[in-house]
């Protein structure tokens, strides 16, 4: 197994709580890295229809049978699990009794905090970041990068991206989808998806996605949350301040893996990557997941945000630093011209008191420094920071 940068949070958490709850995509690796590291726990799935029907209908039973404590994958699959754990736990506090999956994480995580507040240690993994995938093999360019995506199974398996990402979306339209919602028109919503994806980096507008979808602003606004809840998209919010009523205040779309972005755009080659009008977008989503992922490896939130006003002064990224920020400008172009600073020097000189310090992350493949600015070549991202 590639070790996964979360390793070793998941396992210090897992002596310090009864419970741990590991949330994330569908083939992140969640999985695999609970049986790696938990590897003398029984594992029980409830992917499976017999085991999930004898959770539901006996959940008290069920539990009996793996007291001693287990991997329970998928546990979203019987919902009502969390309020009966919650006994159980309380009267045996061992640490690391039970490891929890699950790839819904607004359900999943409703019912956790409601039952096991307090008892539970809770993860997200994501697909494999930047670094990760540099234990594998080398890195290739830019384009075939964001082809690829970072699901584990196209990198362990050396699996074609373009069939192995149709099929992971199909399997989520068959599977994923009947147990969330009931969506009645699967064709109108693959089309909502594919949409979703031309609109990469940019600020969600739900009425022009129904219009173009053909459905209602409504409609638009359950199939984003279902997207959200389903780990397929993350929306970054905008950051602003009471100070000004300039600020644009709509959220940005990305997807948590770019690989599955180029597939819905119908891109299939690196040379259809590097020439499509939104691969600066695609860049853009690459670098923001990235840090995302750094995130959630360290155990912390998914808070982030962007910049941007009414006059067009905007930055890409705000980290949260303390109480201040290190702002990161994104820029496809391997070319570094002053246009490049223009964002990062405009906060800077707007929030003064705002800002920790800020970088440009861009294309090329020289670390430079230009205008007080750091400027990091991307694949520098294979090696983050400690």
């Amino acid at each position: 197994m590639i070790p996964r940068d979360i390793a070793p949070l998941a396992a210090r958490l897992a002596q310090q709580y009864p419970v741990l709850t590991l949330t994330g995509p569908r083939q992140s690796g969640k999985t695999t890295l609970c049986r790696e590291l938990f590897a003398g726990k029984r594992y029980v799935t409830l992917e499976d229809p017999d085991t999930r029907r004898f959770a539901h209908e006996d959940p008290r039973g069920f539990l009996k049978g793996i007291e001693a404590g287990a991997i329970v994958d998928e546990i979203q699959r019987a919902s009502q699990l969390p309020s009966y754990l919650q006994s159980l736990v309380d009267e045996d506090t061992s640490p690391g009794r039970f490891i929890l999956t699950g790839s819904q994480q607004f359900e999943l995580m409703s019912h956790v905090s409601q039952s096991l507040a307090g008892r539970t240690a809770v993860l997200r993994l994501l697909p494999f970041s930047l670094a990760e995938v540099a234990q594998i093999h080398p890195v290739p360019e830019l384009p075939q990068t964001l082809l690829t995506g970072f699901y584990p199974r196209i990198h362990d398996r050396g699996l074609d991206p373009s069939q192995a990402l149709g099929d992971y979306f199909a399997t989520y339209v068959e599977r994923d989808l009947r147990q969330l919602a009931a969506v009645h028109d699967l064709q109108r919503f693959e089309r909502f998806v594919r949409l979703c994806a031309g609109r990469i980096g940019q600020l969600v507008n739900l009425t022009s996605l129904g219009n173009d979808a053909g459905v209602s602003h409504a409609t638009a606004r359950a199939w984003l949350d279902l997207l959200q809840t389903s780990y397929i998209v993350h929306v970054l919010p905008p950051w602003f301040t009471n100070t000004s009523k300039r600020l644009v205040k709509s959220p940005k779309l990305y997807f948590h893996d770019v690989g599955l972005a180029c597939w819905l755009l119908g891109l299939r080659t690196p040379e259809q990557v590097a020439r499509d009008p939104l691969f600066g977008s695609l860049f853009e989503n690459f670098v923001v997941i990235e840090a995302l992922k750094s995130r959630f490896n360290r155990g912390e939130t998914a808070e982030m945000y962007f910049y941007r006003d009414a006059t067009g002064n905007e930055v890409d990224l705000l980290l949260p630093s303390g109480r201040r920020f290190r702002a990161v400008e994104i820029k496809a172009g391997a070319t570094v011209n002053s246009d490049y600073f223009r964002g990062l020097s405009g906060f800077s000189a707007l929030f003064p008191d705002a800002l920790e310090g800020g970088s440009v992350v861009y294309g090329g493949e020289t670390a430079q420094m230009r205008s007080d600015w750091p400027v990091i070549p991307w694949k520098r991202l294979q090696n983050p920071p400690k």
